[in-house]
């Protein structure tokens, strides 16, 4: 049964709710709740968001959950979808594009990132669009999503480039979509996840962190990226310390903490 925009809206609405809930909830049990203290020494803020910070972003998040469901719906439900490039049988280009299309998607989306959160950052723009999404200087996995509506239709507006301009099946779409939102938490995590090392790797070198991302929300004027550091670097927007940074973070011990928190309290 083919059913109409409004019938298939609660369907998509739901589902994107739920990739937000289960990913986010399930990194902020392991990091904030179940494994706060013993993993505490991996926090890069030391200190940790208040509850009305947590609900503000949930709140924020479920205004972005509703702007992506209708633009998603545009794309899908509508004769947009005749124009879009997608193709129905994944032997029709095969399985080494079907991977191959991923990476297209996650580069022509890092690049479109950064773009125009630059562009939000101007400052006849911040305040209307980006404002909300840098209340949380010190951000959850929940602030992932976190976004003023109008940042919200930009964000999802990715959308119209990948569809219209990348050939693409149908379960690509849903993976990168997947791995993009799981990023998008660990980017917003708090805690570094990645290895002591990993910044002067070759790899590791183009990889934008969730140290790299956290200074962004504390810092506002550089590290703009979302999955690479490519635009940062050769813009010249990465922040000076970001290296620094990271280091003391992957190399911190849980008596370091102790000894910062101790120091704190005198």
């Amino acid at each position: 049964m083919d059913l109409s925009f409004l019938e298939f809206y609660p369907i998509v609405f739901l589902t994107i709710l739920a990739r937000y809930t289960i990913i986010a909830g399930i990194f902020f049990l392991l990091y904030y709740v179940f494994f706060k203290e013993k993993w505490s020494f991996k926090k890069i803020q030391l200190s940790f968001p208040k509850l009305k910070d947590y609900q503000r972003e949930v709140f924020y998040s479920l205004c972005t959950i509703t702007i992506f469901s209708v633009i998603g719906l545009l794309v899908f439900k509508t004769p947009l979808t005749e124009h879009t490039q997608i193709y129905g049988s994944i032997a029709d280009y095969g399985w080494g594009y079907w991977f191959l299309s991923i990476v297209l998607m996650t580069f022509l989306h890092d690049t479109y990132f950064y773009w125009a959160h630059r562009m939000m950052h101007h400052k006849k723009l911040y305040r209307l669009f980006h404002l909300v999404h840098h209340k949380s200087t010190n951000p959850s996995p929940w602030a992932s999503y976190a976004f003023h509506p109008l940042e919200g239709v930009v964000e999802a507006s990715i959308i119209f480039l990948i569809v219209f301009l990348i050939p693409f099946h149908p379960t690509a779409l849903l993976v990168f979509l997947v791995v993009t939102f799981a990023y998008n938490v660990y980017g917003h995590l708090g805690y570094e996840i990645y290895p002591k090392n990993f910044h002067k790797t070759r790899i590791g070198r183009w990889v934008n962190t969730s140290v790299h991302h956290n200074m962004h929300h504390k810092h506002f004027n550089a590290n703009y990226g979302l999955y690479f550091l490519f635009w940062d670097r050769w813009m010249g927007t990465l922040h000076e310390q970001s290296d620094a940074v990271f280091e003391e973070v992957t190399e911190r011990s849980v008596r370091t903490v102790e000894h910062v928190e101790k120091m704190n309290l005198h």
